[in-house]
């Protein structure tokens, strides 16, 4: 098995390596092409601003080569809503895998929304926590996969075909997070 974390210039990197060390894998982190494609698992994460985070994959080519990726892929956070179709962060087209768009949280909630919170997956009973940091959230669509409610319900994860997306941060979400990279590496 081999995983790819994708550097771009917008990700939590380090934090993502040490969580997938945690389950005695030792992805690779990568903007190479030719690497990437190899891979069988793509980790695609992201913190920073949507607009700077699209123009740093178009500067390699990352925005065409990402949507055609076969291999599981999974976006974490910035890298979940780069996945959506836009985002209302910078006016930004996104990579259009997922059937969502990207809005600014109800500024009827404090703004970021930063913490743990309860997410229903679609395929699981019951619901977990996990640990969230963001001001911007993915619209309910036909590929949410799992439900959070800060305010008003949102994705917290999408799914779609080989591709993967969660608005929480797994490698920040302690044994909870630990099960959803788990579950990633056995697709």
């Amino acid at each position: 098995m081999e995983v790819v974390i994708i550097d771009y210039g917008a990700g939590n990197l380090f934090s993502v390596q040490q969580a997938f060390k945690r389950l005695g894998i030792e992805p690779i982190v990568s903007n190479d092409s030719d690497v990437i494609k190899s891979a069988s698992h793509v980790v695609f994460p992201g913190v920073g601003h949507a607009q700077t985070a699209m123009e740093q994959l178009k500067s390699k080519q990352l925005d065409v080569l990402i949507p055609q990726l076969k291999q599981p892929v999974l976006g974490i956070c910035l890298g979940m809503q780069l996945l959506c179709e836009s985002t209302e962060e910078g006016n930004v087209q996104g990579l259009g895998i997922f059937r969502s768009n990207i809005e600014l949280i109800s500024d009827e909630v404090i703004v970021p929304h930063i913490g743990w919170n309860d997410v229903q997956f679609s395929d699981q009973k019951g619901t977990n926590a996990y640990y969230f940091v963001h001001s911007y959230k993915a619209s309910i669509c036909e590929d949410t996969w799992g439900i959070c409610d800060y305010g008003q319900p949102f994705s917290a994860a999408l799914k779609r075909n080989n591709f993967f997306g969660v608005q929480f941060h797994p490698e920040k979400s302690s044994e909870q997070g630990a099960r959803i990279l788990t579950e990633f590496l056995q697709q």
